[in-house]
């Protein structure tokens, strides 16, 4: 089955996912959006998992500053390249788990991991650093999450 193209563009919305991948998973689905976005979900598990053992040199820091001006988080994200480092995605990313920090306070890198996000609380931000790296293609980690507080 050849899968539509605003099928295909409504998956790569909800995924982010490459043109082609979406299309492989939908003609593997049988058209079934669903079944499509499991697919790619397993295919990203996959390739995370294949990228987990290379270093991460690079990488940004982001920030966020809550809007009293009293609570402030900090990400220390990691990637291999300074190509995805410099990535808008990537920057977006660092953003929002600054954000997640102020949110969340965690007292460990494993209990900020395990915290659900934010923005989508079937994930966890293990989760949401998985789906980055099968997006972006590299080797994504946290260094460091924190927050100051007056």
């Amino acid at each position: 089955m050849s899968a539509d193209l605003k099928k295909i563009q409504q998956l790569r919305q909800l995924t982010g996912a490459g043109v082609m991948d979406a299309k492989r998973a939908l003609e593997k689905s049988q058209g079934d959006l669903t079944k499509a976005k499991e697919i790619l979900r397993q295919q990203g598990l996959e390739k995370a998992a294949k990228k987990e053992g290379r270093e991460t040199n690079e990488g940004y820091i982001g920030v966020y500053e809550h809007h009293n001006g009293k609570l402030v988080g900090i990400v220390v994200l990691l990637s291999e390249t300074d190509f995805v480092a410099r990535n808008e995605k990537f920057r977006q990313l660092a953003h929002n788990l600054a954000m997640q920090v102020c949110s969340v306070r965690p007292e460990s890198l494993d209990d900020f991991l395990s915290s659900p996000y934010i923005k989508d609380p079937k994930l966890t931000v293990k989760d949401l650093l998985t789906q980055a790296i099968a997006v972006l293609g590299e080797n994504i980690k946290i260094k460091e999450a924190t927050y100051f507080e007056v």
